[in-house]
């Protein structure tokens, strides 16, 4: 189970038809409380999705007892007839639960500038709170795939607590304050902001640092929701621990997802002057085609890296920087070290560490390789 292993729980995935292949696409996830605690990040994409708009209305009061995603289609830019949809949708989960639908979250992913078939949509929603049950993750979890090829959820346990959680997203990974679509339950007793807190701590570690291709999604959204169902009031410190674990959990399963990607690249950047220049150097490493190219061909070219590092505002003598890729230190101090030949890129997962040797700090990012797959699925994908 996923999203439903956390008690207070039901989920159901059925099948409207929003997609062009057979297949559950729409998910409903309904927290029966006795708590209604919610928290929500968002893409920071200004371009955003009628779905994103909702639900940052929505969350603004901290309650949420349900939420609807569906796969299919993205309900963005397609203007007050998309954003109407949107409302039908929340509305319809609103009439089959006896809930508010301004307690409803609404989330969509697939083709930007198609409009989403409302009657399929408010049919579907029926018929998922119809076949909600506490067994529903797995079949919530599929719903939510585009390109994704298997579904991704994963669970953390606590003194007496749990949190599940679901994901989707196969490229497009590159957030600005969240990425994908992803649903996390807890039976926590814990309230909003403390729930706003944890999650925005564990993002920022984790989603936040997945970079699969650059490109940031108008419709990304992280969503936690809490039922209070097991009566128990962790410690934040250790709840947020836990969920960031969850996270990270369901980032590297993501990573391994990636569209077309042959290789998972990790990325480590050591002794910066700050966590914030640690990322923007291994965030421009992990942007950079050359290098990403480099990697599909399993070519060790250690010399695109350090063209990356250059690119960026952060703190470093360019004559001081090490790097080392699968273990294998090729540069030290700017100059060649041990023999890149010695590096062996053929396995799916790479290691890079780039030491700045300019203060303590350090950051670790996710990133893939750039293939021929990945150009070919995302140059038919809307054809």
């Amino acid at each position: 189970m996923s999203v439903t292993a956390a008690a207070g729980f039901e989920a159901a995935g059925v099948e409207a038809g929003l997609r062009s292949g057979p297949g559950p696409d729409v998910a409903l996830v309904v927290n029966r409380g006795p708590s209604a605690s919610a928290a929500a990040v968002f893409t920071s994409n200004r371009c955003t999705a009628n779905p994103i708009m909702w639900s940052k209305q929505v969350i603004t009061d901290g309650v949420v007892s349900a939420i609807v995603l569906n796969a299919g289609g993205a309900n963005c830019y397609t203007g007050m007839l998309g954003f109407q949809t949107t409302h039908e949708t929340a509305e319809a989960a609103g009439r089959a639960l006896d809930l508010s639908p301004g307690d409803v979250l609404v989330c969509s992913t697939g083709l930007i500038g198609e409009q989403l078939d409302s009657t399929k949509m408010v049919s579907a929603v029926g018929r998922a709170a119809e076949a909600l049950s506490a067994d529903g993750g797995e079949r919530a979890a599929r719903a939510i795939m585009t390109t994704d090829t298997r579904p991704k959820q994963a669970v953390r346990t606590g003194g007496g607590w749990t949190i599940g959680g679901m994901a989707k997203g196969a490229g497009m990974l590159a957030p600005g304050l969240a990425t994908m679509l992803v649903v996390i339950t807890t039976d926590a007793d814990l309230e909003s902001a403390d729930l706003d807190a944890a999650l925005r701590t564990a993002t920022r570690v984790t989603f936040d640092r997945l970079d699969s291709d650059g490109c940031m999604s108008t419709n990304d959204q992280v969503t936690l929701l809490a039922s209070g169902a097991s009566g128990v009031a962790p410690d934040l410190a250790a709840f947020t621990a836990a969920l960031t674990d969850l996270c990270r959990d369901l980032v590297v399963q993501l990573q391994s997802d990636a569209e077309g990607a042959a290789h998972d690249v990790t990325i480590e950047v050591r002794s910066a002057a700050s966590e914030e220049d640690a990322v923007e150097v291994a965030r421009a490493i992990a942007r950079s085609n050359l290098f990403k190219a480099a990697v599909f061909g399993n070519d060790p070219n250690w010399g695109r890296v350090l063209a990356a590092v250059g690119t960026t505002s952060a703190a470093f003598d360019p004559f001081g920087i090490d790097v080392a890729m699968n273990g294998v230190r090729v540069c030290r101090a700017g100059q060649p070290d041990q023999p890149r030949d010695l590096v062996d890129l053929t396995d799916r997962a790479v290691s890079v560490v780039v030491d700045l040797h300019a203060g303590l700090d350090a950051a670790t990012l996710w990133t893939n390789d750039l293939t021929h797959d990945y150009v070919h699925e995302n140059s038919a994908y809307s054809s």
